[in-house]
């Protein structure tokens, strides 16, 4: 099987899609992988490296492709490129309010089968495969670094001769991977931390990595899938009132709570942030998909009172060495999913290849953004 690893389109992407170490398993598998000459430029991994775990090396690599695999969804024109029955994997945002609607009709159209990661299912099977996950991770430790160094304080507690300096007062908001990350690192930083998460059963977690679960006495909004349900705005905005003490007394504030698909929840208003003492820190590692914070601007510095509002955007790609090989890493345990005998061997009665199949046989396969296809615009 050729497996194509093209360059990165999206302005700002870093990442690459396959590390030389997993090209060098693949090939050992029996696999032909062909690189786009530049494809690791921004993760800083040269051609040689590439060439030197066995891959080829090809300009135009695309229309012999048996699988493409991304970062970012491949833009139409590149669709276009590939041949009938070609397989793509990437991150592929779908639904009803999915900027990418073009491009699956693109890939519909073209006749190829295209697997989002983002819809892996999460069950224990498929944590291999969990590129949410994984890439959860790094924007989470992003954020706590972002935090301390935007924050003109130290952040743990330091007892010297001439005084005691005291630890800084970090507030998480949202306890899923990137939540807990922050969490975690800002406690080795030395910074005392209070989070929260609308799941009580996060607080054993929040415990677990040394910070204090904050416990507002609300409604709990566990989920499917490990996810918060969607609250109503009457609990929001309650959520708000009780939360903004806690947000007040913050000198570093980080919210990492969004939902793939869906909006990112206001969790704290421009009032809340006003209300913070002056050269307080805000992360909203959610600003791209609508912000917690209001007024977080994506790839941004805002100053908001005496706060400074940092909003996130593409945070993984921040990070594009250590991001790219957990994704990588994903992307080669979904591959030995989809084959056998180094050929596609599609079985869409398995729970994680059916659900994360977007694209096949020239039909949408994927409901909610099939229906939104025919809608039309």
């Amino acid at each position: 099987m050729r497996v194509v690893v093209p360059r990165e389109a999206r302005e700002g992407e870093t990442r690459v899609a396959l590390v030389p170490e997993l090209v060098a398993r693949l090939v050992a598998l029996g696999h032909e992988v062909v690189v786009e000459p530049g494809a690791g430029r921004g993760a800083q991994v040269a051609d040689e490296e590439y060439a030197d775990a066995g891959a080829a090396l090809d300009p135009d690599p695309l229309p012999a492709a048996d699988l493409v695999v991304s970062v970012q969804p491949l833009e139409a024109g590149a669709v276009r490129r590939l041949r009938a029955g070609a397989t793509t994997v990437s991150f592929l945002p779908v639904g009803a309010d999915s900027p990418y609607l073009g491009v699956v009709a693109d890939l519909r159209d073209v006749g190829a089968t295209s697997f989002a990661m983002e819809l892996v299912p999460r069950i224990s099977r498929a944590q291999s495969m969990d590129a949410l996950s994984s890439q959860a991770l790094v924007s989470g430790y992003r954020c706590a670094i972002v935090a301390a160094g935007l924050l003109r304080r130290f952040f743990p507690l330091n007892m010297t001769a001439a005084g005691t300096v005291p630890p800084a007062e970090v507030v998480v908001l949202g306890a899923g991977v990137a939540g807990l990350q922050a969490i975690a690192t800002a406690k080795r930083l030395g910074a005392v931390v209070r989070a929260y998460d609308v799941r009580p059963s996060s607080a054993e977690e929040i415990a677990s990595m040394g910070a204090k679960p904050i416990d507002l006495d609300l409604e709990a909004l566990d989920g499917a899938g490990g996810y918060a349900r969607e609250m109503t705005e009457a609990r929001a905005l309650r959520q708000r009132e009780l939360l903004a003490p806690y947000v007040a007394a913050a000198d570093a504030l980080i919210t990492t709570a969004a939902v793939p698909g869906r909006r990112a929840p206001l969790l704290v208003t421009a009032e809340m942030v006003a209300a913070m003492k002056a050269g307080s820190v805000v992360v909203d590692l959610a600003a791209e998909s609508g912000g917690n914070v209001e007024g977080a601007v994506p790839g941004e510095v805002v100053r908001v009172g005496g706060a400074q509002v940092w909003g996130g955007a593409n945070v993984p790609a921040q990070m594009p060495g250590p991001a790219s090989r957990l994704y990588a890493q994903n992307v080669v345990s979904l591959i030995d999913l989809l084959t056998h005998e180094s050929a596609l061997h599609l079985d869409f009665d398995d729970e994680i290849v059916g659900a994360a199949c977007v694209t096949h046989g020239g039909e949408v396969r994927h409901e909610p953004t099939r229906a939104a296809l025919e809608v039309g615009p």
